[in-house]
This record gives C-alpha cells, sequence and structure tokens, in this order.
C-alpha cells in the first residue's frame, strides 16, 4: 500500500485564500488521504465559509474553551477518491507555532505515514505531493520551490545556517550553476514541508512557545540531526501574500518593512533568543555566544532605528519589549 499522506493547513482571518489552498489539495494528482485544518479562532467568518462551500456540515459550537474537532468527508477532485477533513476550530489564536504543534500532534496520532505542513496562504500545483514523494529515498524532509502570484521567486528557502545568524545563498550555487536537483538544507518552512512520522517520532511536536516566526526554523534543525533535510529544484508552490509594506520615514525616503503589526515586530526579535538558546541546547556552542550578541544588537539596533525614522511608536515599543523578554529568557532556567 501507497504511504498516506495528511495535509496540515493552519489559517487565521484568511478564509478566501483558505478555500483556494483546500480546492488545490483536492485536485492533486496523486490523492492524499487526509486534510487537518487548524482554525485558529478566525473572526472573519471562516466557519461559516466552510459550510457554505461544503467543506463541512456542521458548525462549531460558540464560546469555546478547548479546541473542538470534528471530521467530515470531502473528495478528490481528479478521481473522487475520499479525504477526510479533520476540521479543529481553536479555542483562542495560538499563532501559527500553536496551530502547527496541534496539527503535526493530531495528524501523527492517526497514524498517517507523512505530514504535508502549510499556511492558508500558499497554494501546491497539482502535481506537488506527487513529484515531491519521489525524493522520499533521498530525505524524510522534504520542501518545494515556491513562487510569489506575479512570478518572483521566493528566494528566502535557499538560505542554509551553517553559523548562524551568517547565511550562505545555495541556489546560484546548486540550483543555477550546476542543475541539482535537490540540495540539503538544515532548517525548515512550513510553507509546504513535507516531513515523514519516523522524523516526527524523534523530534516530536512544533514547539508551541514560538507563536509566530521561526517555529519552522528550529523544527526543521531538529529534523536535520536525524535526516536530509531537502529543497528540490522545482517551483510546486504559489504563494498568495507579499509581507513587505511601502512606508515613507522622517526623512521622506521610502522604506520596505515586513513588520506591519506590533505583534511581529515583537517575535522577530523575540525569537532569535529562543532560537539560539534551542539550538545550543541540541549542540553545545553551536552558536558563539559572541557571534550571537553581536548580531542580536546590530539587527536591535537597525530595527529601532528604522521604527524611529517611521516614527511608527507602536512597532518601537513592542520592538524594545522583544529584546527585553528576549534577554530575560537567555537568562532564565525556564525551558517551557
Amino acid at each position: 500500500m501507497s504511504d498516506s499522506v495528511c495535509a496540515v493547513v493552519v489559517t487565521y482571518n484568511r478564509k478566501n485564500l483558505l478555500i483556494e489552498c483546500l480546492e488545490a489539495l483536492r485536485k492533486q494528482t496523486r490523492p492524499i488521504q487526509g486534510i487537518y485544518l487548524i482554525d485558529n479562532a478566525s473572526t472573519d467568518g471562516t466557519p461559516e465559509l466552510l459550510l457554505e462551500k461544503g467543506y463541512i456540515s456542521e458548525l462549531p459550537p460558540q464560546n469555546l474553551k478547548e479546541p473542538w474537532e470534528k471530521e467530515f468527508i470531502i473528495q478528490n477532485l481528479v478521481d473522487g477518491r475520499e479525504i477526510k477533513l479533520y476540521y479543529v476550530r481553536m479555542h483562542e489564536n495560538t499563532g501559527g507555532a500553536g496551530g502547527f504543534y496541534e496539527g503535526v500532534k493530531r495528524g501523527y496520532e492517526k497514524g498517517y505515514d507523512w505530514l504535508w505542513l502549510m499556511d492558508d496562504d500558499i497554494e501546491p500545483k497539482s502535481q506537488a505531493i506527487e513529484i515531491m514523494l519521489t525524493y522520499k529515498n533521498i530525505a524524510h524532509v522534504i520542501h518545494p520551490r515556491k513562487v510569489y502570484i506575479d512570478g518572483t521567486l521566493f528566494t528566502w528557502e535557499y538560505l542554509h545556517f551553517y553559523m548562524f545568524p551568517f547565511t550562505k545563498e545555495l541556489n546560484d550555487i546548486s540550483f543555477a550553476k550546476y542543475g541539482k536537483k535537490w540540495v540539503c538544507v538544515n532548517y525548515g518552512c512550513f510553507e509546504g514541508m513535507l516531513i515523514h512520522r519516523s522524523i516526527i517520532e524523534k523530534i516530536g511536536f512544533p514547539d508551541k512557545k514560538y507563536f509566530t516566526m521561526f517555529d519552522d526554523t528550529i523544527y526543521g534543525f531538529k529534523a536535520s540531526l536525524h535526516t536530509n533535510v531537502i529543497y528540490i529544484n522545482e517551483i510546486l508552490f504559489i504563494k498568495k501574500i507579499k509581507k513587505t509594506y511601502k512606508r515613507k520615514n522622517l526623512l521622506g525616503l521610502i522604506e520596505y518593512t515586513e513588520e506591519k503589526s506590533d505583534t511581529t515586530a515583537y517575535y522577530s526579535i523575540r525569537n532569535y533568543f529562543l532560537l539560539y538558546k534551542d539550538i545550543n541546547k541540541l549542540i553545545k556552542d553551536y552558536i558563539p555566544p559572541i557571534i550571537f550578541w553581536l548580531f542580536i544588537t546590530k539587527f536591535f539596533v537597525k530595527k529601532v532605528t528604522k521604527y524611529l525614522l517611521l516614527r511608527d511608536w507602536n512597532l518601537l515599543i513592542a520592538a524594545i519589549k522583544g529584546f527585553k523578554d528576549g534577554v530575560k529568557y537567555i537568562l532564565s532556567s525556564n525551558e517551557e
């Protein structure tokens, strides 16, 4: 019998993009067997749209105090085979990290061989899982290449940190110049990551404490200690949202920033401290303290300067709080 595959999709207030993602999962030429849909307490009418589109036949209860799960049956649109849709309505927004923790844990406990992890703003092409599974004898963690909806390559995924925070670009060296079909990396990305249950058995589930940002980075790093973690040289996903915004600073100059909310500004700094501590816990002194502190200080000063020039006091306050909480975490013995 062929390996069973369950997609894990985490969504929050992107109901229309979510439906596009789910439709794409139903069009896979190699049918998948399950979908774990983790709804992080969306407030945009996500359950109602799922009901309207026939993905669920029952709305979750109001005022949940804990996650609510219900199984529904939908069909693959290519051959009509059944797909089990497990709809999990969270009682609160646990962030991407909390959502993937729930989805991976539940999918693993259901016994699926492979879990296919993705956000709601990406769309797999119809042959995506069929092509990715051809690499299963090489690696037990497999990533696809992606493009934005305008055709621009999503290039962050080609960075391989071998001495964090320094990185090495692999796309020109490995893909374009030598025409390789795949390259090894040592981190993860929850935008199409395919992971085998044997690795989950070794490394556990995604870490909820990250909330958002770098939860996939550390998860892939943990996996790389047990298997090849690879990116394959085929564009198999479309990413719908670009997280860069044009803004004018105090000098009248246009700046690009990824931080649209104070939540993003906070976690973009705090989680570097978590990443540093967690990686060094796995491999002692993998990141020398002096290297980390030089990096994080430079990164923090750069962010603060940008927010000052943008006169965005909410982002500035969030960044400072992120730095303070990160330092507190480094100095703490709390390992939650």
